[in-house]
This record gives C-alpha cells, sequence and structure tokens, in this order.
C-alpha cells in the first residue's frame, strides 16, 4: 500500500493519538493540527505538528497538499467552512467524523444512515459557538452536526467519509461514561443496575474506531456509517457481567426499575451511563454498512480492563471527583429507599 499524506485536524483528544500511531504503524506520514494546548508533547516525534485555532488562525494550512483529511473536533459548520476553503484542491478526501446524535430525537429503534435527522432552526448556523451550544444544554449539538456534515459534503462532493460513532469508550474517555462502571464494579459491594437486563447498551472503544477510521480513509471510502457496537446485541446485563468477569470483582447487581429511578430524579446517561433509560432506540443503532467494511470490535474484557488501568494512573484528584455516574452515597440512599420500599 502506498504511504499516504495524512492531515489529522484535532489529533491529540480522545481517539485523535489513536488515529496517529496506528497511522504511523502502517507506514503513513502524519500532520496535526491544533492549538498545542491538549496533551503537548505526547505524539510521536516523527509527527508535523502545526499549530493553529479552527475559529479564524488557519494560516499553517496554507499552500499545504496531503491526500486526506480526518476531521475529528468538528461541531461549527462554519469550522468545516473555513478549513475547506484552504484545502480544497489541496486534499483528495475529506473524512468527517459526526456522531449518532444526528438521529432525530428521541430516534426510533433500528436507525440506519438513512432514518431521519434532526433540524437546525437557529437563526444563523454559521456564527454559532460552542459556547453558545453549551449554553443551550447542547439542544443544538446533533442539528449542528448534521449541518457540518453537510457542509463536508458540499466542499468535498463524493470525497467525504462521514463516521457517525455513538457512544466512544475506553482509555483517555475524560467523561467517565464508560468508566464509571470499571471502577465502580472493582470497588465491590452491592451496585446499582438500571432497569432490565435485557435493555440494549452500545458502545466502541475509541482504538476500535479509530484503527477502522484509518483503514477506511486508506480505502478512499465515502459515504455515511453509523460506527458503533458491539457487532451483536448487547444487554445491559451482560455488559456489567463481562465487566464483572474481566475484573474478577465480587460485585452483586441490584436492578432498579425505570420508573422507580426517574421517581428518585436517577437519569440515565448522567447518573446511570450507558444504558439509556426510556430512550432506548438509539442503543438500537443499526451498523450493518460499517460491519461489512471491516468494523471490528476488540473484547469487552479487555476495554474493562484497559479502562479501569488507565483510570488509577490518574492523579488521586481526579479519581476522586468521577464526571459520570452515581456518587457512593447517592447509590446508597436509593438502594436504601429500595429496600424500604420493597
Amino acid at each position: 500500500m502506498k504511504p499516504l499524506r495524512i492531515l489529522i485536524l484535532g489529533g491529540t483528544g480522545f481517539t485523535g493519538p489513536y488515529q496517529v500511531r496506528y497511522a504511523l504503524s502502517r507506514g503513513h506520514k502524519v500532520t496535526t493540527f491544533n492549538r498545542g494546548k491538549t496533551h503537548p508533547g505526547e505524539l510521536p516525534a516523527e509527527v508535523e505538528q502545526l499549530v493553529g485555532d479552527r475559529n479564524g488562525k488557519l494560516d499553517a494550512l496554507k499552500n499545504r497538499q496531503w491526500d486526506l483529511v480526518i476531521d475529528n473536533p468538528t461541531t461549527l459548520p462554519a469550522w468545516v467552512r473555513d478549513a475547506a476553503q484552504l484545502l480544497k484542491g489541496n486534499v483528495e478526501n475529506y473524512v468527517f467524523i459526526s456522531t449518532i446524535s444526528v438521529y432525530t430525537d428521541p430516534p426510533p429503534a433500528g436507525v440506519d444512515e438513512n432514518s431521519a435527522l434532526q433540524k437546525y432552526d437557529g437563526p444563523d448556523p454559521y456564527k454559532e459557538t460552542l459556547e453558545a451550544m453549551k449554553a443551550s444544554g447542547f439542544k443544538t449539538y446533533g442539528p449542528l452536526k448534521v449541518l457540518s456534515e453537510q457542509e463536508a459534503e458540499k466542499w468535498f462532493h463524493g470525497k467525504t467519509l462521514i463516521i457517525r460513532p455513538g457512544l466512544i469508550v475506553g482509555p483517555r474517555d475524560e467523561t467517565d461514561r464508560f468508566t464509571y462502571w470499571p471502577v465502580r464494579i472493582d470497588r465491590g459491594g452491592e451496585v446499582l443496575a438500571p432497569g432490565n437486563r435485557e435493555d440494549p447498551v452500545q458502545f466502541i472503544d475509541a482504538r476500535d474506531l479509530a484503527e477502522w477510521t484509518i483503514r477506511m480513509a486508506e480505502n478512499r471510502e465515502i459515504g455515511i456509517y453509523n460506527a458503533t457496537g458491539p457487532a451483536k446485541p448487547l444487554g445491559v446485563g451482560g455488559m456489567l457481567d463481562g465487566i464483572k468477569d474481566a475484573e474478577k470483582s465480587s460485585a452483586a447487581f441490584t436492578y432498579l426499575p425505570f420508573d422507580f429511578l426517574k421517581q428518585h430524579k436517577v437519569d440515565a446517561w448522567s447518573d446511570i451511563p450507558v444504558w439509556a433509560g426510556d430512550e432506548l432506540g438509539l442503543s438500537r443503532t443499526k451498523i450493518d454498512r460499517a460491519l461489512g467494511k471491516g468494523l471490528t470490535f476488540r473484547p469487552l474484557a479487555d476495554t474493562a480492563r484497559d479502562t479501569l488501568a488507565w483510570f488509577k494512573s490518574l492523579p488521586q484528584d481526579r479519581q476522586s471527583k468521577m464526571r459520570a455516574g452515581l456518587t457512593p452515597e447517592r447509590e446508597a440512599e436509593v438502594l436504601k429507599a429500595w429496600k424500604t420500599k420493597a
């Protein structure tokens, strides 16, 4: 395979470093473009690192040529437009990392790449900012991603690959939206588990997503692909049991029904991550197209053990402040309320 010149917009966050290292291992030349503020000095020395900002400081991209670009961090359509104005004619293919959050909310069960998308109803999407998106409670996140996809296709018509990941998990995940479970189960004892064991869950290890993205880019694939996992349906019970077995934990699960959790203001995704509560349609996203293009998944046990090991390597003050999931005190309180009710 001919080595490619790959430009990665971002490259130092969650999935980016995995893309970089995998691409290098396959003989490609890698350039990153970012602000130089996230994990500085972490990337291998052979990576060309360009410094700039998607908010108007793009000079480092001028008059340069690459075979393809992978756009990791974009939420705002103006970011695609501004970069594309410089890259069009200097880059052959555009790989845009989107999200399954582009689908209508709540999504029906079994959404595929042709399902209905969210619509933006603001005044001018090109004037949107990340601050405004966050202030909206992320309500504009999906619609802005839809417009960003369309912007990429507009500038690189017929040469755009759009990848829509689900929940991305594994080492380096600063959101703790999956990490909560390996950490909590490792602690042992009675663990509050959500809903029914059969409630579907979907997620993808960042390393699997990154490596598949590079392989798709190598093949100059185009089109739209949902990218989440696992390959076969998995219930929340199977996920929790799999993590428990991987860690050889003594944890015991107590499953509480959705209505009870809702009554006690225990929310899906934030208090109970991975599990989608009463909006399980998104956890039944179809990935047949991606599987047909070679998307593969490492064992759940590997993801669980590696995530736990990574988390335990973090500073103690970070470990003491998980960013998702129930605190021990809140978990004990809800479990006590359930037993009192029973």
